[in-house]
């Protein structure tokens, strides 16, 4: 599952801010999960928990915010937002491990063209960490 990977990499990350800034532990962490990366936010949850076991992050809050898919057609500068339960579920599962994949399955709603750029909701990033 890549929850997993997602998660350890979030993990191995903040551990390292905390030793860069000698701190004792982590207290808060917040998490931008993109939409076109579809994570499950329970199995993520989990792994985070787990991964954190007896380590600086093992008592943190993980906060989690979805961030949504914002599309632009770089034919007629349209944009729009993905509309996930309209996808089949073999493109859902396509894009949800590889997001560069949208541009097999979506079109711009207005003119057609598969040719458009993700502005927003890809990937998993660290918005913040809060030590003490």
């Amino acid at each position: 599952m890549h929850e997993w990977a997602l998660a350890e990499s979030v993990v191995l990350t903040v551990l390292r801010v905390a030793e860069e800034r000698n701190a004792a532990r982590v207290l808060r962490v917040r998490i931008k999960l993109g939409e076109l990366q579809q994570v499950e936010e329970e199995i993520f949850s989990t792994a985070l928990r787990e991964l954190s076991k007896n380590t600086p992050a093992e008592d943190a809050e993980f906060s989690l915010a979805r961030e949504p898919a914002v599309l632009k057609c770089n034919r007629c500068s349209h944009e729009w937002k993905v509309e996930r339960d309209k996808l089949k579920p073999e493109e859902a599962e396509l894009i949800h491990f590889l997001p560069e994949a949208a541009h097999t399955y979506l079109r711009c709603p207005r003119c057609g063209s598969p040719d458009f750029a993700i502005e927003s909701g890809r990937g998993v990033w660290i918005e913040s960490v809060e030590l003490g």
